[in-house]
């Protein structure tokens, strides 16, 4: 591509290459802080009990994006991104994946489709937000075209939705092929090691008590990471094609955004707001993603939402083909 300074043309292996490199040290000091400050906080949660259950709900605010600078850890063991050894990073997916409640392997299989397909009109259903065409859903009766709405709604994507995802469907995921042997091993085994966690609870400390502090944790984070994922690529001037013209690096950088987080938000969610990057390399590890940005010029021409222009992307619903934009139902032809 073309180089933004005006220099010699570089290819996207040759912008993006050089932080494709985990460091061990780095990403060790992030594994520990992370681990540490969940620890403390759920241990404050766990003695606010004895004080006000609005002060736990309080406190689980700074927990809840913990939980997530955790997940995006597990994320960056799934693509192989946080530590060298393949073998590492399963072994942490693994354990974090009892935590996050999100089967490992399982994940890891199903994220990677979804980077595969991303914007591709005959390729969606992989760990998306389900997007219909404009003509899809006026081609659907009144009760298919109720039922998408009720999807769309905020309080079904972002209250229900993650509910359902993390603690019922990551729990038996029913519409996984039985020839994935390993995806369904993980599901089982996550299973296991979550019943084991919480048998331990109820025997120390007490079923409620654990259940009391965990779920406000497990229902904010599923809220925060579901909220991230649709702004990732629910915006208006995302890019959708069809296969026959789709393209990965188009994909990348029209269909993710760069979200502008505050610098804690960003330090908490594992910048994984600067989504665009992490989609044209997933190999990057989350702590050199504000590097290769702030780098490369080429990085900084895209979608920037801040948190105030995002709240606006949460009215839209449909893909328009004709005018190449997502649209609310009341712009609706």
């Amino acid at each position: 591509m073309k180089d933004a300074t005006g220099g010699k043309p570089r290819s996207w292996g040759e912008i993006l290459g050089p932080y494709a490199r985990p460091s061990v040290g780095r990403s060790l000091f992030q594994l520990i802080n992370t681990v540490v400050l969940f620890g403390i906080m759920w241990f404050l949660m766990y003695r606010s009990l004895e004080i006000s259950y609005w002060l736990t709900l309080l406190l689980a605010i700074p927990t809840t994006g913990l939980q997530a600078r955790l997940f995006i850890i597990q994320h960056d063991c799934g693509h192989g991104s946080f530590f060298r050894s393949k073998t590492a990073n399963t072994i942490l997916g693994s354990i974090l994946g009892v935590v996050t409640l999100t089967p490992y392997t399982y994940w890891r299989r199903t994220h990677a489709l979804h980077h595969a397909s991303s914007g591709d009109l005959d390729h969606r259903g992989f760990g998306d937000v389900t997007t219909l065409t404009v003509n899809e859903y006026l081609a659907l009766d009144r009760w298919g075209q109720f039922k998408y709405r009720m999807y769309r709604t905020p309080l079904v994507l972002f209250i229900f939705g993650p509910f359902y995802e993390f603690i019922l469907r990551h729990r038996f995921p029913a519409a996984t092929p039985w020839s994935w042997k390993k995806e369904w091993a993980s599901v089982f085994l996550t299973n296991l090691a979550i019943a084991a966690v919480m048998t331990i609870a109820a025997l120390t400390i007490g079923l409620k008590p654990f259940l009391v502090v965990e779920l406000p944790i497990i229902v904010f984070a599923g809220s925060l990471g579901i909220w991230l994922f649709y702004i990732q690529h629910q915006f208006e001037d995302t890019y959708w094609e069809n296969n026959d013209g789709w393209n990965f690096h188009k994909a990348g950088l029209k269909g993710a955004s760069h979200y502008d987080l505050p610098r804690l938000l960003h330090w908490l969610t594992g910048n994984i707001g600067i989504h665009h990057v992490h989609h044209l390399s997933s190999r990057i590890p989350n702590y050199r993603l504000q590097q290769c940005v702030r780098e490369n010029p080429e990085l900084q021409q895209v979608t920037r939402l801040t948190m105030r222009e995002s709240l606006k992307c949460a009215r839209l619903k449909l893909w328009d083909e004709q005018r190449g934009k997502l649209i609310g139902f009341s712009q609706l032809p």
